[in-house]
Protein backbone atom coordinates (compact mmCIF):
# COMPACT_ATOMS: atom_id res chain seq x y z
CA UNK A 1 0.00 0.00 0.00
CA UNK A 2 1.51 3.33 -1.06
CA UNK A 3 0.17 6.52 1.13
CA UNK A 4 1.13 9.91 2.71
CA UNK A 5 2.14 9.27 6.77
CA UNK A 6 0.31 9.28 9.61
CA UNK A 7 1.08 10.29 13.02
CA UNK A 8 1.26 6.61 14.08
CA UNK A 9 4.13 6.07 11.72
CA UNK A 10 6.82 7.74 13.55
CA UNK A 11 8.85 4.34 14.96
CA UNK A 12 8.13 2.79 11.37
CA UNK A 13 9.73 5.95 9.43
CA UNK A 14 12.48 6.45 11.89
CA UNK A 15 13.36 2.79 12.11
CA UNK A 16 13.85 2.73 7.94
CA UNK A 17 15.61 6.26 7.97
CA UNK A 18 18.58 4.41 10.24
CA UNK A 19 19.14 2.93 6.95
CA UNK A 20 19.44 6.45 4.99
CA UNK A 21 23.11 7.52 6.13
CA UNK A 22 23.40 5.27 8.77
CA UNK A 23 21.26 7.71 10.56
CA UNK A 24 21.07 6.71 14.90
CA UNK A 25 17.11 6.78 16.07
CA UNK A 26 16.76 10.15 17.47
CA UNK A 27 16.62 10.77 21.10
CA UNK A 28 12.55 11.41 21.59
CA UNK A 29 12.65 15.02 22.66
CA UNK A 30 9.43 18.21 22.86
CA UNK A 31 11.74 19.59 19.28
CA UNK A 32 11.79 16.19 17.86
CA UNK A 33 7.72 15.95 18.46
CA UNK A 34 6.93 19.28 17.44
CA UNK A 35 9.48 19.16 14.10
CA UNK A 36 7.17 15.78 13.63
CA UNK A 37 3.73 18.05 13.94
CA UNK A 38 4.76 20.40 12.27
CA UNK A 39 5.79 18.45 9.36
CA UNK A 40 2.19 16.42 9.30
CA UNK A 41 0.28 19.48 9.21
CA UNK A 42 2.11 21.24 6.37
CA UNK A 43 -0.05 20.91 3.48
CA UNK A 44 3.13 21.84 1.15
CA UNK A 45 5.11 18.51 3.03
CA UNK A 46 4.62 15.07 1.80
CA UNK A 47 6.15 11.97 3.40
CA UNK A 48 5.08 9.16 1.22
CA UNK A 49 5.22 5.48 2.32
CA UNK A 50 5.28 1.71 0.86
CA UNK A 51 3.92 -0.32 3.60
CA UNK A 52 3.87 -4.52 3.51
CA UNK A 53 2.23 -6.30 5.96
CA UNK A 54 2.00 -3.40 8.94
CA UNK A 55 5.82 -2.40 7.97
CA UNK A 56 6.74 0.25 6.64
CA UNK A 57 9.17 -0.87 3.80
CA UNK A 58 9.98 2.39 1.12
CA UNK A 59 9.66 5.77 1.21
CA UNK A 60 10.52 9.20 -0.26
CA UNK A 61 9.58 12.83 0.98
CA UNK A 62 8.19 15.35 -1.80
CA UNK A 63 7.87 19.39 -0.87
CA UNK A 64 5.23 21.75 -3.35
CA UNK A 65 7.42 24.79 -3.22
CA UNK A 66 5.46 28.31 -3.97
CA UNK A 67 7.25 29.90 -7.17
CA UNK A 68 6.16 33.12 -8.54
CA UNK A 69 7.95 32.32 -12.17
CA UNK A 70 7.36 30.01 -14.52
CA UNK A 71 3.45 31.04 -14.41
CA UNK A 72 3.48 31.09 -10.66
CA UNK A 73 3.39 27.43 -10.96
CA UNK A 74 5.16 25.77 -7.90
CA UNK A 75 7.60 23.16 -8.31
CA UNK A 76 8.01 19.92 -6.58
CA UNK A 77 11.29 18.87 -4.72
CA UNK A 78 12.27 14.77 -3.86
CA UNK A 79 14.39 14.07 -1.31
CA UNK A 80 15.19 10.87 1.49
CA UNK A 81 14.63 7.98 -0.63
CA UNK A 82 15.13 4.95 0.55
CA UNK A 83 13.70 1.38 0.61
CA UNK A 84 14.49 -1.16 3.55
CA UNK A 85 17.26 -3.72 2.34
CA UNK A 86 15.49 -6.37 2.74
CA UNK A 87 12.74 -4.91 0.24
CA UNK A 88 14.79 -3.49 -2.70
CA UNK A 89 14.39 -4.47 -6.12
CA UNK A 90 10.41 -5.15 -5.62
CA UNK A 91 8.68 -1.84 -7.30
CA UNK A 92 8.33 0.09 -3.45
CA UNK A 93 10.40 3.37 -4.48
CA UNK A 94 9.16 3.13 -7.98
CA UNK A 95 5.77 3.31 -6.32
CA UNK A 96 6.58 5.98 -4.03
CA UNK A 97 8.03 8.24 -6.57
CA UNK A 98 5.36 7.87 -8.86
CA UNK A 99 3.22 8.87 -6.09
CA UNK A 100 4.85 11.80 -5.35
CA UNK A 101 4.59 12.71 -8.94
CA UNK A 102 0.36 12.35 -8.80
CA UNK A 103 0.90 14.93 -5.95
CA UNK A 104 3.13 17.42 -8.17
CA UNK A 105 0.71 17.12 -10.89
CA UNK A 106 -2.28 17.46 -8.43
CA UNK A 107 -0.30 20.55 -7.09
CA UNK A 108 0.02 21.97 -10.84
CA UNK A 109 3.61 21.93 -10.75
CA UNK A 110 5.64 22.45 -13.34
CA UNK A 111 8.98 19.98 -12.28
CA UNK A 112 10.04 17.71 -10.03
CA UNK A 113 13.65 17.56 -8.82
CA UNK A 114 15.55 14.85 -7.01
CA UNK A 115 19.06 15.10 -5.67
CA UNK A 116 20.60 11.99 -4.75
CA UNK A 117 24.10 11.62 -3.24
CA UNK A 118 24.52 8.11 -4.61
CA UNK A 119 26.99 7.83 -6.81
CA UNK A 120 26.17 3.89 -7.57
CA UNK A 121 25.20 3.77 -11.29
CA UNK A 122 22.39 1.24 -10.76
CA UNK A 123 20.91 4.03 -8.65
CA UNK A 124 21.34 6.69 -11.02
CA UNK A 125 20.15 4.76 -13.46
CA UNK A 126 16.94 3.47 -11.09
CA UNK A 127 16.31 7.26 -10.99
CA UNK A 128 16.61 7.40 -15.06
CA UNK A 129 14.15 4.87 -15.27
CA UNK A 130 11.76 6.29 -13.01
CA UNK A 131 12.22 9.78 -15.65
CA UNK A 132 14.35 11.84 -14.30
CA UNK A 133 17.44 12.85 -15.96
CA UNK A 134 20.56 14.67 -14.76
CA UNK A 135 21.27 16.58 -17.98
CA UNK A 136 19.20 19.47 -17.32
CA UNK A 137 20.00 21.23 -14.89
CA UNK A 138 23.34 21.28 -12.35
CA UNK A 139 22.88 21.24 -8.70
CA UNK A 140 25.24 22.67 -6.78
CA UNK A 141 25.15 21.84 -2.80
CA UNK A 142 26.88 24.17 0.06
CA UNK A 143 27.22 22.05 3.49
CA UNK A 144 25.88 24.63 6.21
Amino acid sequence: MIREITERDYNGLMTLYMQLHDNPMPEETADLRALWNRILHDKDHHIIVAEENGKIVSSCVCVIIPNLTHNQQSYAFVENVITDQEYRCRGFATACLNYAKEIALKENCYKLMLLTGSKQESTLNFYRRAGYNSKDKTAFIQWI
